[in-house]
């Protein structure tokens, strides 16, 4: 028997209008906390928006920090200990803060 081993290979080019504009139909995101890249069949990750609020006032100011979260992090029940972090520390990842 002989294999035949066929090989594709994909090109890497985004699509854009005239405007120099993405318009991919599928942009990939990176989990908050770890990097990873969140693949499109993840279907435990989550992606959500935390408000900002005013200090003096106690009111929301109308910006928001948009976090993902990977499935792999909420499969190891680490997702609240790493939205804590990210919010009250920032948006660094927790790979690059040890």
């Amino acid at each position: 028997r002989n294999l035949v081993l066929v090989f594709a290979y994909k090109s890497f080019s985004t699509m854009q209008n005239e405007n120099k504009e993405i318009v991919d139909l599928y942009i990939p995101r990176k989990c908050s906390w770890t990097n990873r890249l969140i693949e499109a069949k993840d279907k435990a990750s989550v992606q959500f928006a935390v408000g900002d609020i005013d200090p003096a006032s106690g009111l929301f100011t109308g910006d928001s920090k948009t976090i993902a979260i990977a499935g792999y992090v909420r499969h190891h029940s680490e997702s609240d200990m790493a939205v804590w972090h990210l919010h009250t520390k920032g948006t660094r990842s927790a790979a690059t803060q040890k």
